[in-house]
């Protein structure tokens, strides 16, 4: 795992077990014992509030009130996540890779009793509708950073399945779900105004060196 990873790790197993050695959080995550006090001090710099006791029953520890702090979610807000991915998963999110990497995270550092509860709620919870079509991810992503950075594009659109495809060149707004298909929306320089693009009629697209200002929408504007 990163260091980032490796000290998130550590942050959960410290909140899960209340107090852990040095020696133990090398164990659990394979690492050095001298890397765990580099990641323990790193995090102390960065305002993590570790207690370390020393003795035969020492170890380190969290100050109380860090254990209610945003990093950590109860049990509903877990169950939520993990449902909501179910969800992403489903519509052919385009980042389903790293939300699986996440959603892995999240039962690995906790507690034997939650993920057993986790896994409950999972049984016989279900998205059921035509298989996303994951050839399209690539195309998604790049369009979700063109929003992101206010990038333009040139892409290849076909209006139809029958017709050949145009050159547009558009800025990206904003990248919808809707009715079970992927869109963007955005400004249409062929057009002169806004329009909307369904992602699995766009042939090609190539990133721009020109840039814009994303003019801020109310949320019935993708509706």
């Amino acid at each position: 795992m990163s260091k980032a990873d490796n000290m998130l790790a550590i942050l959960w197993l410290l909140k899960d077990r209340k107090r852990v050695t040095a020696k133990q959080l090398a164990e659990e995550l394979e690492i050095h014992i001298r890397t765990v006090y580099r990641y323990i001090d790193a995090l102390c710099a960065s305002g993590v509030p570790i207690i370390a006791d020393s003795g035969h029953n020492g170890g380190y520890s969290l100050l109380g009130q860090f254990n209610e702090a945003p990093l950590f979610f109860d049990m509903t807000e877990q169950k939520a996540l993990i449902h909501a991915a179910v969800f992403a998963q489903e519509s052919g999110y385009p980042f389903g890779e790293a939300l699986q990497k996440a959603v892995g995270k999240l039962k690995m550092y906790t507690s034997e009793e939650q993920l057993q509860e986790i896994n409950k709620h999972l049984i016989g919870f279900d998205v059921i509708q035509p298989p996303a079509d994951r050839s399209r991810e690539p195309c998604l992503q790049e369009l979700e950073s063109s929003v992101a950075e206010g990038c333009t594009m040139e892409i290849q659109y076909a209006k139809t399945s029958m017709l050949a495809a145009e050159q547009r060149r558009v800025d990206p707004y904003g990248l919808v779900y809707w009715k079970g298909k992927w869109y963007i929306v955005g400004f249409c320089h062929l057009r002169g105004d806004v329009r909307s693009f369904r992602v699995d009629r766009i042939r090609a697209l190539t990133r721009t060196d020109a840039r814009f200002a994303r003019p801020r929408f109310r949320r019935e504007t993708f509706s």
